[in-house]
């Protein structure tokens, strides 16, 4: 199992990547009077069948080549599901892909968020063709990352891991989740 739910999500987001998907959305979203972390990753890739979608949860199958386990949403499924919480996974051929992960906070088998920062950096940075819209919540506080905003900014010909643009982008991510964070009493 990863040892960090900001793995999983890179993980499953890479799926999104590689199903073709043009907006990807991420939301991190905690609430403390409901005792949940929900992590929701929504893409408007390829989707998947009705029989890959049952196959998708199975940690021994995998489209990829380079190896012969998919764990992605296995795991995720497993992790969420291990404090408590629940796990659901939609899609259709053509429109895109849904997982949804409730983890229950305070439970003790509920691993770390671990870095999201870089996490959500990574995917924006390293797959630029790919549009990401990034919330992240905790109670009332919340920030979004849109990337097809910041292509509005700084222009189609520039690129995200240009030395500037690619701090900034650190910058704006780290900030963000600190000052919402610090304004909750913590980081989770």
């Amino acid at each position: 199992m990863m040892p960090e739910i900001s793995l999983n999500i890179l993980d499953v987001a890479e799926n999104s990547v590689r199903a073709d998907a043009k907006l990807i959305e991420i939301t991190v979203a905690i609430c403390t009077k409901e005792d949940t972390l929900t992590v929701l990753i929504k893409d408007d890739g390829c989707g998947m069948s009705v029989q890959q979608l049952e196959q998708v949860q199975d940690p021994f199958f995998t489209t990829r080549t380079t190896r012969k386990v998919g764990l992605g949403v296995p795991f995720l499924k497993q992790a969420a599901e291990m404090t408590g919480g629940g796990f659901e996974i939609t899609s259709e051929a053509g429109k895109g892909t849904k997982v949804e992960s409730v983890f229950r906070l305070s439970h003790i088998d509920r691993m770390p968020l671990g870095d999201m920062s870089e996490t959500i950096y990574t995917l924006v940075v390293f797959n630029e063709h790919t549009h990401f819209r990034y919330t992240y919540s905790y109670d009332e506080r919340v920030f979004t990352l849109d990337t097809r905003e910041m292509r509005e900014i700084v222009g189609e010909d520039v690129s995200f891991s240009q030395r500037e643009v690619s701090l900034f982008i650190k910058d704006y991510l780290v900030e963000n989740k600190k000052e919402v964070d610090d304004e909750n009493g913590g980081k989770i």
